[in-house]
């Protein structure tokens, strides 16, 4: 007799933070901290972790969790007046108990709705009344579902602007081993030269030292290869034009507290996010952001994925 999955479990994590663990049937889960609205886990069918955290990562506010996907909201890295990457992330979420209704196809029970509101202190560094709601869903398939809502709900009147990422940290291999394909030719900003633009070379991605670009204008299906797992991951987004892809490699990895000096070998962040043009809402106008995260096993032809399959096809 098979074990009945309860889909949605609130439970203590490491420090004694709340998460709430989501099981589909045929064995996927995730995990998501209301510290943060964080997702840390997302494992397919068969218990492999797809998600990289940090074995340094600090589960003690108000320092970020290193790993998984934080949100970084109402501003991502340095631009803007706010700390690194805005303050969502490092937040309190609470569950919603009765969200607006979210059109979707899926028959899931696996999922959770999140709310965050500014506290006073929040409205002291960024004065804006807002309601950001966060779902996070399993697909029957083992696929994870991202979904953000931000409302303006400022009484005065005045519209607010914000950028925006998903700064999701996938697990792989061996980085030299990793290609992304689907941003070749594109402009960027790249971060380490002072976010001048650049315009990508016509071959996939690949890695040998550190990178922090903001790819402007993507498409709304990115690849990501792991030649040593045949593994792929396959981003689709949303409502979130540019995407950012980020290792720290050796220097980097080295100068964080939270991050083990080799781990950059066996992360990469592709972010799905909003921040060449910030997204600006009047009162009662909201912003609708989607992330949807699959694995599918690498299909090989002399030794090289067919890369119409991935980013045409399924």
């Amino acid at each position: 007799m098979s074990v009945e999955r309860i889909p949605v479990q609130l439970c203590k994590g490491v420090n004694g933070l709340d998460k709430v663990v989501l099981k589909e049937a045929k064995g996927s889960s995730a995990e998501i901290y209301l510290y943060g609205g964080h997702v840390t886990s997302w494992k397919n069918e068969n218990g492999e972790e797809m998600l990289f955290v940090s074995s340094k990562a600090i589960f003690k506010p108000p320092k970020a969790i290193r790993g998984g996907i934080p949100l970084c909201f109402p501003q991502f890295g340095s631009h803007g007046s706010l700390e690194q990457h805005g303050f969502a992330r490092n937040r309190i979420w609470s569950i919603d108990k009765d969200p607006p209704p979210l059109p979707t196809s899926s028959t899931s029970k696996a999922y959770v709705d999140l709310i965050l509101k500014p506290s006073e202190e929040d409205a002291k560094i960024w004065p804006h009344s807002y309601e950001f709601r966060l779902r996070v869903a399993l697909g029957p398939t083992g696929d994870l579902l991202l979904t953000s809502r931000v409302r303006n709900t400022n009484a005065d009147g005045k519209p607010f602007s914000f950028t925006f990422a998903y700064h999701t940290y996938f697990s792989v291999s061996d980085i030299s081993e990793v290609r992304i394909e689907g941003l070749e030719t594109l402009d960027y900003l790249d971060n380490l030269q002072n976010k001048e633009r650049f315009t990508e070379q016509g071959d996939a991605i690949t890695f040998e030292s550190e990178i922090d670009k903001i790819y402007l204008s993507t498409p709304t299906k990115i690849a990501i290869l792991d030649h040593e797992k045949k593994r792929t991951f396959v981003i689709r987004k949303d409502g979130l034009p540019d995407a950012v892809v980020w290792n720290p490699w050796d220097r980097k990895a080295k100068a964080m507290v939270d991050f083990g000096d080799d781990e950059y070998k066996y992360m990469l962040c592709v972010e799905a996010a909003a921040v060449e043009k910030p997204i600006t809402l009047r009162p009662g106008e909201e912003w609708k952001g989607r992330l949807e995260l699959s694995a599918v096993p690498s299909s090989y032809c002399s030794g090289q994925l067919d890369p119409q399959r991935v980013l045409l096809g399924t």
